[in-house]
């Protein structure tokens, strides 16, 4: 027992010795770490070289890229590793309303690996420039109609570089004679916008469509709900993050990020501002009569300020009670000139006036109540009430809040399919950002789910199990760390052996009996067993009884001319059994120390 808690005092002992060395050895002065780097620089070598000697850990596991191929029918597919921008348009427009120096989308493009890229082989189309405007497009391979299969769209975006202040969305373009991608801008007419955007605190996952209004003709935004999750680790933990939108012929719609659902909903019910207007709108010609009554509470006209009420009495009040304290310096300012201030050499006094030394606080005030002409303090006023004001009581007049009467909505219409949007005829990106080098890869867009399934599985999917390939495991991790830290193996040690000894000092220090040779040898008192003893022979004996009845009755049964000889056999039987049990009680009885005299040493 002494042992355990002894080596549970050493652990602790090791522990706390080991943080106190590392704090020591971060307080070292630079001449030491200098000394110290230099001999690690003088042994570089011969460490590298013991390193390759010994047992290095297993490569992690490779995970070779494939181009992805899609399964099934699309309206529109890219993963850029032809590495060229074939098929793409650079637009050539300028921004309306816009500086000249600034207007021009002259942000640079290229296709090339991800920096920090797992898979060599997987390029993707990256906005090199920052603080310029970007836009990108591309024909689809047949215009996308809304009818009744489903649009999905997805791609992937890797911030490299973290985001400031920029997006990652796509738009799908509206399908017009007028289109043209060489001058695709901001106010090109598109049909869905959908992607991320950051700016500041604010992280935005965009659906947005243009509806028509079946009436006027015109298009308005309707924005889809926010989502409930917390968009930030997809614009901050700088992976590749892949974004997916179902839109469904029944109105329903999904917003994925790396194939979980962040936003779900309806196009006539989770848009803002609604598909359809309302019904009813508030008459704008409608005005409030002059008498109606809007106040809940009045003041009560009944009632009269009490004689004693003094409107003039002030809130504070010298306190006459108040006595100047003991030491308090009269004739002492509370500031005085800093003595050792010195004027200047470049102080004009012509340009900048007599030169005066800054104010300090009185050092003699410092060790005195206070300093200077004493004042009696303000203390509230008791006799304070205020303005007199009536209570306010129930407006028996009360009509409520006024409302402008309901009338029917001219503008009105009931749009039930907003699924039915203008088709789309090309994909493009209209960006600016405050970041560069932002990753787009792997676009599709198509009307079957499992297609876009299996081309996230051979694109993101190949990506993601590269990551995970790469990155250590905890054990791993926790390994790297003490090698930086070495002082993290006492804290693993005990991290790991410190439970485990105490499950087993607990479990396993329960009280010992003394075994029988102990008594002999000191002659203490032993346990008494005599009770346990009996009950056990008294046991054994009814059993034995039972037996011999048993016994008994077949003789009987079997021959009924011996009955009189078995009985005599049986009664001689039990007389032999008392007298071998009481023997045996005798002899235990003898054996017990109670019994036993003495020794003399």
């Amino acid at each position: 027992m002494e042992l355990k808690w002894l080596l549970c005092v050493t652990l602790l002992a090791l522990g706390v010795l080991a943080v106190q060395a590392h704090d020591m050895d971060e307080d070292n002065d630079a001449d030491d770490v200098v000394d110290i780097e230099d001999d690690l620089d003088d042994g570089i070598e011969e460490v590298e070289e013991s390193k390759s000697e010994t047992s290095s850990p297993p490569p992690a596991p490779k995970v070779t890229y494939r181009p992805p191929v899609p399964t099934g029918e699309v309206y529109f597919v890219e993963s850029f590793d032809k590495g060229t921008l074939d098929g793409w348009v650079l637009s050539k427009a300028k921004k309306d309303d816009t500086d000249d120096e600034i207007a021009k989308y002259d942000g640079k493009w290229e296709v090339q690996e991800m920096k920090d890229t797992k898979l060599p082989g997987d390029k993707g189309l990256v906005m090199v420039t920052r603080a310029k405007h970007h836009a990108i497009s591309s024909k689809l391979s047949k215009p996308f109609v809304f009818d009744t299969k489903p649009l999905i769209v997805q791609y992937e975006v890797n911030f490299q570089n973290g985001i400031e202040c920029g997006g990652a969305y796509v738009k799908l373009l509206s399908k017009t004679p007028e289109l043209n991608l060489d001058q695709f801008h901001d106010k090109t007419p598109y049909t869905i916008m959908f992607g991320p955007d950051k700016c500041g605190e604010d992280y935005k996952l965009h659906f947005i469509f243009r509806h028509k209004n079946p009436k006027t003709g015109k298009y308005e935004e309707k924005h889809a709900k926010r989502p409930d999750a917390d968009l930030k680790t997809y614009f901050t933990d700088k992976k590749t993050h892949l974004y997916t939108l179902v839109l469904n012929p029944d109105n329903s719609f999904e917003i994925l990020v790396d194939q979980t659902v962040v936003n779900s909903g309806n196009l006539l019910n989770d848009m803002s501002p609604p598909v359809n207007p309302p019904r009813e709108i508030e008459d704008p010609n409608d005005q409030k009569p002059e008498d109606w009554d809007e106040r809940p509470k009045i003041p009560d006209p009944d009632a009269v300020k009490p004689d004693d009420w003094d409107e003039d009495a002030p809130a504070k009040i010298v306190d006459e009670n108040a006595v100047k304290p003991e030491g308090w310096l009269d004739d002492e300012p509370e500031y005085v000139a800093d003595p050792d201030a010195e004027k200047p050499e470049d102080w004009d006094e012509d340009m900048d006036g007599e030169w005066e030394a800054p104010q300090i606080a009185n050092p003699k005030c410092e060790t005195a109540p206070g300093c200077g002409t004493w004042q009696r303090p303000m203390i509230d006023n008791p006799n304070y009430k205020g303005k007199w004001k009536p209570p306010m009581i129930d407006n028996v007049n009360y009509q409520g809040i006024w409302k402008p009467r309901k009338i029917p909505n001219p503008d009105f219409f009931e749009d039930l399919e907003p699924f039915k949007m203008t088709p789309v005829s090309a994909l493009g990106l209209e960006l600016w950002s405050m970041t560069s080098d932002i990753f787009f890869d792997n676009f599709i867009i198509c009307s079957d789910r499992a297609v876009a399934d299996d081309w996230a599985r051979d694109g993101w999917g190949l990506k993601k199990a590269a990551d995970g390939a790469a990155e250590p495991g905890v054990v791993g991790q926790m390994m790297a760390a003490a090698e930086e830290r070495p002082w993290l193996w006492v804290v693993y040690i005990l991290t790991v052996a410190l439970p485990v000894f105490l499950v087993v000092l607990f479990c396993c220090s329960g009280k010992k009996q003394p075994s029988a040779a102990e008594y002999k040898k000191t002659d203490a008192p032993q346990p008494d067993v005599v009770d346990d003893e009996k009950e056990e022979e008294k046991d054994k004996g009814e059993k034995e009884e039972e037996e011999e009845e048993e016994d008994a009755n077949e003789e009987k049964l079997g021959s009924g001319a011996d009955l009189g000889s078995a009985s005599q056999e049986e009664e001689e039987e039990e007389e032999e059994e008392d007298r071998k049990r009481a023997s045996e009680e005798e002899e235990t009885v003898n054996r017990s120390p109670r019994n036993r005299k003495p020794r003399k040493d």
